[in-house]
């Protein structure tokens, strides 16, 4: 087996991983008794199963932006310029109509759309069309561009904007997540602001780099270094309050809770120690990886090799098996249909859930429901040309 395949197997192994863990937060999201009404990662009422259930599904959204970068430099492999920077620019604007009309449906079963939400889906997208505008700089410019918004914007914490007028959106639309409401019946949610994302994925375009232009020992010795750092750096940045985390580090009562409160760093929008905490232990792991191929591995690639098509397809399963699941129960099961959080039937969601152990089996579930699903969708894509299969 060649190295081009071996490091793509890499890739592919860690967004694949990433992404089944993505289905842990999802399943939680429609499961657990009170994941509509109350914070897991809030120190004063979670638990540490709870919290680390949570915690740990950190890593998806930073992971999968991070490899969509490198992935689109090795696509550009491929490809001049002018034509890569044509596919980033149509490729993201697809995503974003995709945020909006199928995935807010999926999550919702809200036909109105009368609460959209710009969620993952959304960053990738337009992380992508800032992308498009940046792959004519040289690498060394395009890395400083990316560290340097992921390593400065914390600078700008300080401001915070109340209202819709709009200076205040334009700042939700950057880094202030927020809700706006954009007609009588409608309700526009900026979930992902684009700060720091799209240097998030401009530093995964040079990291893709990597794999074209140095050797395996050279390349994963450089990740593995890169990771060792970002860990090294969060650990003191975090245990000193030095800078890049608005949630402040502070002792608790107990072992268990300080080391809980270490860990829980700012997502919306992700702080420099949450990028930190999560990135540096996946450089990590993507440097250790590349020499393993076994089934395992096969496991988690296959979801890794689909992972637009896994994205859309988990939701959806999961929240069908929420309604199956009621059903079964003779419960009412209208609670999991226009889904808004603002809308009349919060009051039912607040009864509504299970304990967490029947959230890991849910998860276990579905995994096993969407494996054969991915692989065959695995296999058609790998098996053919049509052009339109790179946009999915």
């Amino acid at each position: 087996m060649n190295m081009r395949k071996n490091r793509i197997e890499s890739i592919d192994f860690l967004r694949g991983l990433v992404m089944i863990i993505m289905a842990l937060d999802h399943v939680r999201d429609y499961f657990f008794f009170g994941s509509f009404t109350s914070n897991p990662t809030d120190l004063d009422s979670t638990t540490p199963l709870l919290f680390y259930t949570r915690i740990i599904t950190h890593y998806c959204a930073p992971v999968f932006i991070l490899l969509t970068g490198t992935s689109a430099y090795l696509y550009g492999t491929k490809k001049n310029k002018r034509d890569l920077s044509k596919f980033l620019l149509t490729r993201g604007i697809w995503l974003i109509f995709l945020e909006i009309v199928v995935n807010n449906f999926i999550w919702f079963f809200d036909p109105s759309y009368s609460f959209i939400v710009l969620q993952v889906i959304w960053a990738i997208g337009f992380s992508m069309l800032f992308l498009s505008g940046i792959i004519y700089f040289s690498n060394k410019i395009i890395a400083i561009i990316g560290l340097g918004i992921i390593c400065l914007h914390n600078l700008f914490d300080v401001f915070v904007f109340e209202g819709q007028s709009l200076d205040a959106v334009v700042w939700y639309f950057l880094h202030q997540q927020s809700m706006i409401k954009i007609s009588e019946y409608t309700s526009l949610v900026f979930g992902y602001p684009i700060i720091p994302w799209v240097g998030l994925m401009a530093l995964g375009y040079v990291i893709g780099s990597l794999y074209v232009e140095y050797q395996s020992k050279e390349r994963t010795s450089l990740l593995m270094k890169c990771g060792i750092y970002s860990v090294l750096v969060f650990i003191i940045f975090r245990l000193t309050n030095f800078y890049g985390e608005p949630n402040q580090f502070a002792i608790q009562e107990n072992t268990t809770y300080c080391i809980m409160a270490l860990f829980n760093t700012t997502k919306y929008p992700p702080s420099l120690l949450y990028l930190l905490m999560t990135i540096g232990p996946s450089l990590i792991l993507l440097s250790v990886i590349e020499k393993y191929k076994n089934k395992v591995t096969d496991f988690f690639i296959v979801f890794g090799r689909v992972p637009l098509f896994y994205y859309f397809s988990h939701v959806l399963v999961i929240h069908i098996t929420a309604i199956i699941v009621l059903i079964i129960e003779n419960k009412d099961y209208s609670i999991m249909l226009n889904m808004t959080p603002f809308l009349p039937n919060q009051y039912q969601l607040m009864e509504y859930g299970y304990p967490l152990w029947v959230v890991y089996l849910v998860w276990f579930i579905v995994i096993l429901i969407l494996y054969p699903i991915c692989y065959k969708y695995m296999k058609y894509k790998s098996n053919s040309k049509k052009w339109w299969l790179s946009y999915l």
